[in-house]
């Protein structure tokens, strides 16, 4: 009996570090990809509009700037997966729940004139401020993915 508990709250244990190993804080960003140079796939940080002359992502690799006035689109998309590990040895009824996952690209113009990208996957908490900050500062509108990216965009 002892050795099923034991290895109940080992199995338990492994799994919520897992899971928040895969969890993105949701005041963070991460660089999903994209041709920023320097800057390596996962990096996390943060990416602040307070600038009013640049976007900054900051991550303990890099500081990238990304100026307004370069940036010639964004666009807004959502990925909704299954919490299934964590979901079967906490609760039956939370296999049910969603995670969402929350993407902005920002194409740009580099300083030698080329068209570039950066993909970032932002926490929930930031999101709607990002994209409102991102659109008053460059004049461009966000293009949603979908109506569902919408919502959660605009909402």
């Amino acid at each position: 009996m002892q050795l099923k508990r034991t290895m109940a709250v080992a199995l338990l244990g492994v799994f919520a570090v897992e899971s928040s190993s895969w969890a993105l804080d949701s005041d963070k960003a991460q660089y999903v990809g994209g041709t920023v140079a320097g800057l390596a796939e996962k990096a996390e940080g943060t990416l602040s509009t307070k600038s009013e002359t640049a976007a900054v992502f900051d991550s303990k690799q890099a500081r990238v700037a990304f100026p307004y006035a370069s940036i010639t689109g964004l666009e807004y998309g959502q990925k909704a997966g299954r919490r299934v590990a964590v979901a079967v040895l906490v609760s039956p009824i939370a296999i049910f729940s969603k995670k969402r996952k929350h993407y902005l690209t920002i194409t740009y113009t580099d300083p030698a004139g080329k068209e570039q990208a950066a993909v970032f996957e932002l926490g929930k908490d930031v999101v709607r401020t990002t994209i409102t900050i991102l659109e008053t500062r460059t004049g461009k509108k966000v293009e949603y993915q979908d109506d569902e990216a919408r919502k959660a965009g605009r909402s």
